[in-house]
């Protein structure tokens, strides 16, 4: 439902909130935030996230999330520098010249 929805997205923006400012992610916390903003929400959403954030790093769960959802190159570039950039072009080179030793092109 929409106010589900709501409820549970503004737990996560409060989360979020009082992790930028370094401060306990906690039902109390949470409820603050949450009732400063205006939203209305079913009380028992701060205990949930509360205990599903206590003793994790904030920052390490989003990245961990941005990762598994992002593509294999910004996963290899993040354990291997600049080499994926590197090896990625030169893919796109030889697929290009490739389509030149057939005798035609995309655009001919």
């Amino acid at each position: 439902s929409t106010m589900t929805s709501n409820s549970e997205l503004a737990m996560v923006y409060a989360a979020i909130i009082l992790n930028d400012e370094g401060l306990p992610i906690n039902e109390e916390n949470l409820n603050t935030i949450v009732a400063a903003a205006g939203v209305k929400c079913e009380k028992y959403w701060a205990g949930i996230y509360a205990s599903a954030f206590e003793g994790k790093d904030l920052n390490e769960v989003i990245a961990s999330a941005c990762n598994a959802s992002g593509s294999g190159s910004s996963a290899g570039a993040a354990a291997g520098g600049d080499a994926a950039p590197a090896e990625e072009s030169e893919e796109e080179e030889e697929e290009e010249s490739s389509d030149d030793d057939m005798g035609f092109g995309l655009f001919d």
